[in-house]
């Protein structure tokens, strides 16, 4: 599919449902939130599927589009979503209706009727930006939720994601008058008190292997439970440790619940991060990929790291 075709069949469609995926970042909900308004500005009814798992952190962007109870689309799209199992529980009853599928994952398993998937995008959002403008203006009702889509998905345009076509981009909607000083200071520059004792003791209790090459931090449930942390005081802590020095691999394991750990890895040119993930399960990009596995934090541990040797020796 092209960037047209994708806009000709959401101009096409009427009595839209998007979906967006569990533990959701600022790419799925502003990916969503922006196509939501562009399809209600074409005079579309268009509904986002309330995410169970949304934090104080991106419920702002969202809330005004949740669909009202019993309201039943027409048309199913999806924003940013890899894989069907990455849709919330609440999704089950649309998973085999997904008409349009829009993603920047190169793991992306083409479950919808039709996909675009655009693997070199930084963010999902970039996307969304070239479908919204062949399908009407940009406003800043849409230029703010698809700042955030690409600043958090690039992490404030630092990651080695961040290409000249994300700025000009970036620029674009920055050119439509949205706070994006507001909102870089509440994304980026603010962080709870919580937050920064977890990060103290993911700092102080981490393990590096590989020559110091490889660190791990751990989120253990019970430094959740000890500290009454928030899903907002935990999201994005898995970018504390690609900050160590000398470092070209983080990994990040969270504790979901007893017998679950979610894995994320950040890594430089040294080690995908996808290939390393794919053994686990999961999936991503080349420098940022994550997956989920059953076990203890030190068998997930020991899992992780067989799979980056295994990757880095291949």
């Amino acid at each position: 599919m092209r960037i047209s075709d994708v806009a000709a069949r959401l101009r096409a469609m009427d009595r839209v449902l998007i979906l967006t995926h569990v533990r959701p970042d600022g790419d799925t909900i502003g990916c969503a939130a922006a196509l939501c308004q562009a399809l209600r500005d074409l005079g579309k009814e268009a509904y986002l599927l309330y995410n169970p798992e949304i934090t104080s952190t991106y419920l702002p962007y969202a809330q005004p589009y949740w669909a009202p109870e019993g309201w039943q689309p027409e048309h199913v799209v999806s924003t940013d979503v890899a894989v069907p199992d990455l849709l919330p529980a609440n999704a089950a009853l649309y998973r085999g209706r997904i008409e349009l599928a829009i993603d920047h994952h190169p793991s992306h398993s083409y479950f919808a009727a039709e996909s675009y998937v655009d693997a070199s995008a930084a963010a999902c959002g970039e996307i969304l930006s070239a479908v919204i403008r062949e399908l009407t203006d940009i406003t800043p009702a849409i230029a703010l939720p698809l700042y955030v889509a690409i600043s958090t998905d690039t992490g404030c345009f630092v990651y080695s994601n961040t290409t000249a076509n994300t700025h000009r981009i970036a620029a674009e909607l920055m050119a439509c008058g949205i706070d994006t000083a507001f909102v870089n200071k509440t994304l980026f520059r603010t962080k709870s008190k919580v937050r920064l004792r977890m990060e103290a003791h993911m700092a102080a209790h981490m393990e590096l292997y590989d020559n110091d090459r490889v660190v791990v931090m751990q989120i253990p449930l019970s430094l959740r439970e000890e500290m009454h942390a928030t899903e907002a005081d935990i999201e994005e802590l898995s970018s504390l440790a690609a900050l160590v020095e000398g470092t070209d691999c983080a990994i990040t394991l969270r504790e979901l619940r007893v017998g679950t750990v979610k894995i994320s890895v950040r890594t430089g040119p040294r080690v995908n991060a996808t290939e390393v993930c794919a053994r686990l399960g999961g999936g991503g990009h080349r420098a940022a990929a994550g997956a989920t596995m059953n076990g203890t934090l030190d068998e997930v541990k020991q899992a992780v790291l067989q799979a980056v040797q295994e990757v880095v020796g291949a």
